[in-house]
């Protein structure tokens, strides 16, 4: 079946290490709502959606599948497809894979590649420039948006424009990487440089030949894992030996570096790829002071700072250039000019193993999420949420015993052979050993304190028996 739709293809991979502490592995920044309501992830989609574009298909780690599902479904999008990648190879190896995908479906897809975590403020603009690329597409060029420049930012890599194909669209000369300040300045002043954004247009055939030709490694060895692949609920998973094996190299350095068909729409879409604290100030709401508060944040003489807390109340005196983040269990201090850095001290707190390099105290799981409220010698308390509909595996576990108090909702509570109903108010005790599952009934999210207690209180005392999410 051929269509004229275009298919987004979003990339959700990413640990987004600099906007620590925020966001960690367990919960990266396309899936935290930085800039507005929704998570960036969510704002993804939506630009594209309806219109020109059709049903998207996600590529994501595969220990991220239940939460880009559940952004995804809780703004009434249905993916096309969720691909899942056992580890990280870079783009090239996701594009691959989404482009077989796409051709599955319809042997002449156009795809749209996008980041799953960039800021774009004109999405209208956004829609006009992929309608006018999208004929170059079709026809064969492999075609990137190119950011035009309002400064001589040193932070992005840039590209080159060439001859004009067509009013608007140019070949590519060259891919330059992030420059120094003066070299910047020089790109500024030539006027034929654009940043680059890492968002694409192209047939889905086409980016797979020219994947072939420049990168044969990367086209062959995705061919065997896509040929390879297994379906796991509304997931689709590759084999992790085959894809571990691929080259991890992106699809600019594999492929539009090389191309002779590559082109560039440059424009002005608002964009910025928040890859830092300072990037997030610079686009954030400010005072007339220039600085930007977000959450419990009282501010007295400040100017040009990043304030915000996600936990207690953050109050700043007498301070200028500064980066304050506030997460439940870490605290950020930084100077807004040095903010790039914040990535080193990641890189610092897993080398001391240090839990707060990685996760955070809000971990999410396919029925829902738990916070860690308090812990110690042989104790954890957590808030655990349970959605509408929604249950865990059937477990036990040897070291630990639990209490279970349910602050609002309904709980279906089994315990070994006997399974009753616990409301509001009520609690039940879940012995050392026992085979229990805790389940959520109604139609309204059922909220529940856990006291644990035992002798080692680690996530991986666990025995599934039976789950409804194809753990073990």
């Amino acid at each position: 079946m051929t269509t004229n739709l275009i298919t987004p293809v979003i990339l959700c991979g990413g640990g987004g290490t600099r906007l620590w502490p925020l966001s960690r592995k367990s919960l990266p920044k396309q899936f935290l709502p930085l800039v507005s309501s929704g998570t960036m992830l969510q704002e993804t989609l939506r630009r594209v959606s309806g219109e020109i574009f059709g049903a998207p298909i996600l590529v994501c780690n595969e220990e991220h599948r239940f939460l880009v599902a559940q952004q995804a479904q809780a703004i009434g999008i249905v993916p096309a497809a969720i691909i899942l990648e056992p580890v990280g190879r870079n783009t090239a190896a996701a594009v691959a894979v989404a482009a077989r995908q796409a051709i599955e479906v319809d042997a002449e897809a156009l795809i749209m590649v996008l980041p799953s975590d960039h800021v774009v403020t004109l999405p209208d603009a956004l829609r006009a420039a992929v309608a006018h690329a999208a004929p170059y597409a079709r026809d064969g060029r492999l075609v990137t948006f190119g950011i035009e420049p309002v400064r001589p930012e040193t932070g992005y890599g840039y590209i080159e424009a060439g001859e004009s194909l067509g009013e608007g669209v140019r070949t590519i000369r060259r891919f330059h990487e992030k420059p120094a300040q003066d070299v910047a300045e020089g790109y500024l002043a030539a006027g034929n440089f654009s940043w680059n954004s890492g968002m694409f247009l192209f047939r889905a055939a086409t980016v797979l030949d020219e994947i072939n030709a420049h990168a044969p490694a990367v086209g062959e060895g995705v061919a065997a894992a896509f040929a390879a692949r297994t379906h796991d609920l509304d997931f689709i998973r590759l084999p992790k030996d085959l894809f571990a094996a691929l080259p991890d190299v992106s699809i600019d350095v594999a492929v539009m570096e090389k191309t002779p068909v590559g082109a560039v729409v440059p424009a002005n879409l608002g964009w910025s790829d928040v890859g830092t604290w300072d990037a997030l100030w610079s686009i954030a709401d400010k005072d007339e002071a220039g600085t930007a508060t977000v959450g419990d944040v009282l501010a007295e003489q400040t100017s040009n700072c990043y304030l915000r807390s996600d936990g207690p109340l953050l109050a700043a005196i007498g301070v200028e250039d500064l980066v304050v983040v506030c997460a439940r269990d870490a605290v950020l201090v930084a100077s807004r000019h040095h903010a790039q850095l914040v990535k080193t001290v990641v890189g610092r707190l897993n080398a001391l193993q240090r839990s707060e390099g990685e996760n955070g105290v809000l971990t999410y799981r396919p029925w829902g999420n738990y916070r860690s409220i308090d812990m110690g010698d042989r104790f954890q308390v957590k808030r655990i949420v349970v959605e509408p509909g929604q249950k865990l595996s059937l477990q036990m576990h040897h070291h630990r015993a639990e209490h279970w108090i349910v602050v609002s909702g309904t709980a279906e509570v089994t315990c070994d052979d006997k399974v009753f109903i616990l409301n509001e108010n009520q609690s039940t005790y879940i012995p050392l050993g026992a085979t229990h599952r805790l389940a959520n009934p109604g139609k309204i999210p059922l909220h529940l304190i856990e006291v644990q207690s035992g002798a080692y209180l680690g996530e991986d005392d666990i025995v599934r028996f039976a789950d409804e999410f194809g753990r073990t």
